[in-house]
C-alpha cells in the first residue's frame, strides 16, 4: 500500500499540474517562438509520467526505511517542497504566461530536486539515483524555459 501511495502523489500531483499545462499549450504557447532544439509535444507526457513513477518508487524507498526519525521527515519535507514547486512551475509559465517567473521558479525548483537527491542519498543510494533523470530532465527543461522567455 505504501508503494501504491507513493506513486499516486506525484503522479497526482502531475495530473493536476497537466490540467494547467494543457490550456497554455492550446493558448500561447503554440504560436510562441522556441529554440530549435524544442522537442515535440507528444514527448512531454511520456517523460513526465515516467518521472513521477521514479519519484514515487524513491519516495517508498525512503518512507519504508529505517532511518532516524528527522533524517527521514526531513527528506520527505524536501520531497514535498520540490513537488510543489514542480506543481507550480506549469500555473506560472502556461497559466499565467510568465516565462521569466517561471525559469526563476525552476531554479528554485532545481535547488530543491538537488537537496532531495542529497538527503535521500544519506537514506537509501538507490532512492537519490532514482531522482537523477527528473533533475536532468529538469536542467535541460531550465534551458528551454530561458530560451522561450528570450525569444518572446
Amino acid at each position: 500500500m505504501k508503494l501504491f501511495i507513493s506513486i499516486l502523489i506525484p503522479v497526482l500531483v502531475g495530473a493536476a499540474s497537466g490540467f494547467f499545462t494543457q490550456s497554455g499549450v492550446d493558448g500561447w504557447y503554440a504560436p510562441a517562438n522556441k529554440p530549435s532544439f524544442n522537442p515535440p509535444n507528444w514527448i512531454f507526457a511520456p517523460v513526465w509520467t515516467t518521472l513521477y513513477i521514479l519519484m514515487g518508487i524513491a519516495l517508498f524507498l525512503i518512507w519504508r526505511s529505517g532511518a532516524e526519525k528527522n533524517i527521514k521527515q526531513t527528506a520527505i519535507i524536501l520531497f514535498a517542497v520540490q513537488l510543489t514547486l514542480n506543481f507550480f512551475w506549469s500555473i506560472i509559465f502556461f497559466k499565467l504566461q510568465q516565462p521569466g517567473w517561471a525559469f526563476a521558479e525552476i531554479i528554485a525548483l532545481w535547488l530543491m530536486i538537488l537537496l532531495t537527491i542529497i538527503w535521500f542519498g544519506k537514506i537509501n543510494p538507490v532512492a537519490a539515483w532514482l531522482l537523477v533523470p527528473y533533475i536532468c530532465w529538469v536542467s535541460f527543461a531550465s534551458v528551454l524555459n530561458y530560451s522561450i522567455w528570450q525569444l518572446n
